[in-house]
């Protein structure tokens, strides 16, 4: 659940989106059939995910995600107040499903569609709500922050032709990464 990446901004359909690229890769790893729900609104921040996303949202799950704050960063929301909503999704999606993952911001810093020193900016307000989601995560045994920082060497796949959402390649590397739980200490947004 989460933001226009949880939406599948960037590509054709939700099969080529980050959730069906997900439930593949724990298929695959688990050797289990997965089925998969999304929930996602195009620049949703923390605060319309827990108000209008949340209450949608089915009960009894194996395992919720949440891709967001990269709108809370670019709304320019504080770390108090992206900390309140994501400890209030987080409780809640605790409450709701056996494990939960909260996906890092992805890396302003790499993104190609944003000038130089915006990126440098939005990078730094990604990291301090980074580290915000870390502490909330911290504070609940079933919740792992997994970090999105990790991009390849080829940005060019990974980013849709807007140059600011992934693209079917990179909704898949990201997944790939998410599924594996790649570097949770990196911070590096």
């Amino acid at each position: 659940m989460g933001e226009s990446t949880a939406a599948g901004c960037g590509v054709a359909s939700h099969d080529e989106g980050f959730a069906a690229a997900l439930a593949r890769e724990f298929a695959a790893s688990s050797s289990r059939f997965v089925t998969w729900h999304v929930l996602g609104q195009h620049g949703a921040t923390a605060r319309r995910i827990r108000h209008r996303l949340l209450p949608q949202l089915e009960e009894s799950l194996d395992r919720a995600v949440l891709l967001a704050g990269a709108n809370d960063v670019l709304a320019g929301r504080t770390s108090e107040q992206w900390g309140a909503d994501l400890a209030a999704i987080v409780d809640d999606l605790a409450s709701r499903a056996g494990e939960v993952t909260v996906v890092g911001i992805p890396p302003f810093r790499m993104f190609p569609s944003l000038p130089l020193t915006l990126r440098r900016y939005l990078a730094e307000q990604a990291i301090a709500l980074d580290h915000v989601s870390q502490e909330v995560c911290a504070a609940l045994p079933s919740v792992t922050w997994v970090t999105s920082s990790t991009l390849p060497d080829n940005l060019a796949d990974f980013f849709a032709e807007d140059g600011f959402h992934p693209s079917a390649f990179g909704y898949r590397y990201w997944a790939r990464a998410v599924s594996q739980g790649a570097d949770r200490l990196d911070t590096s947004a």
